[in-house]
């Protein structure tokens, strides 16, 4: 049964298609009037901060044409069309069509759109922004003409009418409510983080039917870390090792706005996030996520004792590198970028003494960026000058995994081992069909 329910779960994740495909002869209701341009430029702020354009958008693809190819255990699946093209996007679409959809997870034609769709976390985005959304996607976005493509994935795990039941045990509607006793500043924080930024989506664990563990800061689970796509989207929460414990509120401001600080870089998809949504934040917004984050008391730590810096053992590896496999590899391959000392070169290159990605108990996300490297951060049109190089075609699983063994006990990060199996199969799981 459980292993029942976990195939189910992973169905659900599945991002199949947003919007279903409109009639032929479907009208265009917004098409009708003059639109409301503060309105539409609101929207497409706001279509920033839900970070539409990153799953919506295929590379070199037209904006929200979508195409964009996902891989999952099932199969092959690709992001649809939401342009307001009456044929193949979503220019059928009434208000009320629009907001159901985003907030409830319910198509125009009235089928469940899987929750890989974050509805469960755009159910809390004001009926305000709903509207300014709404005015930018018919008014804001070039209609295409574009088919969406079907998946491969088979019977049964392609039923929709399941997530009827699964909606009745996970989805809480309702806009954001403000909380009482909490300022402007953490309200607005907790409605973007929570709403708009799906950010638990990605940075919460997940339960058995693959529904988020918690919504929101009353569930001690929520941004505490989570697996998702070979990569391990990082802890939230004010944990001192792992977390953002010990960010302070301008680091935390210098991440969102450029995607690395002096304790660690963006890189999985996070990247696609820093170049499609919170660079474009503004500051006021920017200050309020970084208020809301630093209020999460610390969760999901590995419960070891909080991180000093110690470089004297890892010198000395490094001195006679002869005598340690992962010291080897990392002389000649990660040196010249991460220095001795772990500092790198911050926030150019990325430190690992005290990184958090490093001393995070998974090693999913260092075993995966060192296998594939990480796209390019792009700040204001200007990409990063060092993007992390993979190195699957250079160093065999033994070695990746000595080294970031080396780099997980190195500068007192006193993280575990890593082993050549674990690295063995995120090569054979994110390297399929490159």
């Amino acid at each position: 049964m459980k292993k029942m329910l976990k195939g189910l779960g992973a169905a659900l994740c599945v991002a199949l298609p947003f919007i279903a495909q409109a009639p032929a002869d479907a009208a265009t209701p917004a098409a009708t009037g003059s639109a409301d341009q503060t309105l539409v430029q609101r929207g497409a702020y706001l279509a920033q901060l839900g970070d539409c354009a990153a799953c919506h958008t295929a590379p070199k693809g037209k904006p929200f044409a979508g195409g964009l190819p996902m891989n999952t255990p099932m199969g092959r699946i690709y992001v649809t069309n939401i342009t307001p093209d009456a044929r193949t996007g979503i220019g059928g679409y009434t208000e009320a069509d629009f907001a159901r959809a985003l907030r409830e997870g319910v198509a125009k034609d009235g089928h469940n759109l899987y929750p890989a769709m974050p509805y469960p976390s755009y159910a809390k985005v004001d009926d305000d922004d709903v509207k300014a959304l709404y005015a930018f996607f018919m008014h804001g976005v070039a209609p295409v003409q574009q088919a969406n493509r079907e998946s491969d994935i088979k019977w049964p795990l392609n039923m929709r009418w399941p997530l009827m039941f699964w909606n009745m045990a996970f989805l809480e509607k309702g806009a954001y409510r403000d909380k009482p006793g909490k300022d402007v500043a953490w309200n607005r924080g907790a409605y973007l983080v929570q709403g708009l930024g799906h950010c638990g989506s990605c940075h919460t664990p997940r339960g058995v039917a693959f529904q988020e563990s918690a919504l929101d800061e009353s569930g001690s689970a929520f941004l505490s870390g989570a697996l998702l796509d070979g990569w391990f989207a990082s802890n939230l929460t004010g944990e001192h090792n792992a977390g953002l414990g010990r960010w302070s509120d301008e680091d935390l401001r210098t991440f969102l706005k450029t995607g690395a600080n002096r304790h660690a870089s963006a890189f999985g998809a996070m990247t696609s996030v820093i170049n499609n949504s919170t660079q474009a934040m503004s500051d006021q917004d920017v200050a309020a996520v970084s208020t809301y984050l630093k209020s999460l008391p610390p969760v999901g730590g590995t419960g070891a004792a909080a991180y000093t810096y110690d470089p004297q053992a890892t010198k000395v590896s490094l001195d006679r590198p002869a005598n340690d496999a992962g010291a080897r590899v990392y002389t000649a391959y990660c040196m010249h970028c991460h220095g001795v000392d772990g500092h790198g070169f911050a926030p150019m290159l990325a430190p690992l003494a005290g990184n958090p990605n490093v001393l995070a108990k998974d090693a999913s996300s260092l075993i995966n960026v060192t296998l594939n490297g990480t796209g390019d951060l792009v700040i204001d049109g200007v990409p990063s000058p060092f993007p992390m190089p993979g190195f699957a075609a250079v160093l065999d699983d033994q070695q990746i995994a000595e080294v970031l063994s080396f780099v997980r006990a190195g500068w007192n990060n006193g993280a575990p081992a890593v082993g050549a199996a674990e690295v063995a199969k995120l090569r054979q799981s994110t390297q399929a069909g490159r």
